[in-house]
């Protein structure tokens, strides 16, 4: 009878935990996201006058929005350790990060770990399933200039055209330097037996933790961002559309992320927003590569990203059956380092929000009151 009580007890805690984090992210949402787009809104005239300033203001805004995000986890006690290279050096060059996908949690835990990578999450735009644009997120997606993706063989080819349209129109112009995309096509789950019989079919390597990842979109980047040598390799300038005089390095790096769960557990957007699963520590491994080693060609570029994948595979069998990634060549050990948050920036971010929700609230009812 008592541990019926005390099971009793700490399942009740549970839910009123779950229902209080519920009720404080809702009314985040309800004060960050419209505070968001009235700002913007409000700066229309900068747009015209300083672009460059204006998206530099939305960026901003655009990372503190992450950050809130971010809070959700780090006061469940959901926290990051990264391994591998550290990319904080390359912050301010352009590159192109792939990423394994296993859940709806692979994007916040991305937004986490490049909280402290300098001015990354301000100048950076993701590729997504459309699904996301549906969700509360999507609206401020849209407005960053993010990048929705449909999958599926009858959308495919229109998808790629949309997508290096978009990247024309929007990546320099609004001077992003690094852009997320997950190569996979999907969540593991739902892709794990498809690929393994592709593999299987093809005499591919077989893949249990990650799956075949597709082309498309990893090449219309590179073929747009970046400028083409005659090794069908990728170099280091690109022109950006509509302005002659200035160019860009265009990308310089493939940042290659294998994110890794304890117990192969992904965690899903709902274990963020309730917090039910105790505190967790998720683990990001990185590797980077320079763009001239990239091939840009269908064949080749099939081939290195294969490989990458298959690393991928290798990192995250050594992961489960370790508890730490593999040493990089020529050391002994793996050194992990803790990616930590500041609570006092957090909590100086949750305050600007809920301030400025309330600051908007008063004008527009005062607008109401005056023309109604």
């Amino acid at each position: 009878m008592a541990q019926l009580l005390d099971g009793a007890g700490k399942l009740g805690w549970v839910l009123l935990k779950s229902v209080i984090r519920f009720v404080f992210m809702f009314f985040n949402n309800c004060v960050a996201i419209p505070s968001y787009c009235l700002y913007l809104l409000l700066l229309q005239p900068l747009r015209i006058w300083d672009s460059p300033t204006f998206w530099h203001i939305e960026g901003v805004m655009f990372k503190w929005l992450l950050a809130m995000v971010s809070s959700w986890g780090w006061i469940a006690g959901y926290t990051v350790t990264e391994w591998g290279d550290d990319v904080r050096p390359i912050s301010e060059e352009e590159a192109m990060v792939i990423v394994n996908h296993q859940s709806t949690g692979d994007v916040c835990t991305l937004m986490m770990c490049l909280q402290d990578k300098g001015m990354v999450v301000q100048k950076m735009m993701w590729l997504m399933d459309h699904v996301f644009k549906y969700t509360n997120f999507g609206l401020v997606s849209l407005i960053h200039g993010d990048f929705f993706i449909r999958q599926g063989k009858a959308y495919r080819d229109k998808q790629l055209v949309y997508l290096k349209d978009h990247l024309e129109k929007y990546y320099h112009s609004r001077d992003r330097k690094w852009i997320v995309l997950f190569p996979e096509g999907g969540f593991l789950r739902k892709r794990r037996e498809t690929s393994q019989l592709f593999a299987k079919k093809h005499s591919l390597p077989h893949l249990n933790h990650v799956t075949l990842p597709r082309l498309g979109a990893t090449q219309v980047i590179l073929k747009t961002l970046s400028a083409q040598q005659e090794n069908g390799s990728v170099g280091s300038e690109t022109g950006t559309p509509n302005r002659t005089v200035n160019k860009r390095k265009g990308l310089q790096w493939v940042v290659d992320v294998t994110i890794a769960y304890p117990k192969a557990r992904p965690m899903d957007i709902q274990t963020w927003i309730f917090g039910y699963r105790p505190p967790t520590i998720t683990h990001v491994h990185y590797r980077m590569y320079p763009i001239k080693e990239v091939p840009v060609e269908a064949e080749a570029l099939t081939d290195w990203l294969y490989q990458r994948f298959v690393e991928k595979e290798e990192l995250l069998n050594h992961f489960y059956d370790k508890g730490s990634f593999p040493p990089p060549e020529g050391q002994k050990a793996a050194i992990p380092r803790p990616m930590i948050l500041d609570p006092v920036w957090l909590c100086v971010i949750q305050s600007i929000a809920f301030a400025s929700g309330y600051a908007w609230y008063s004008v527009l009812q005062y607008l109401y009151c005056c023309l109604f």
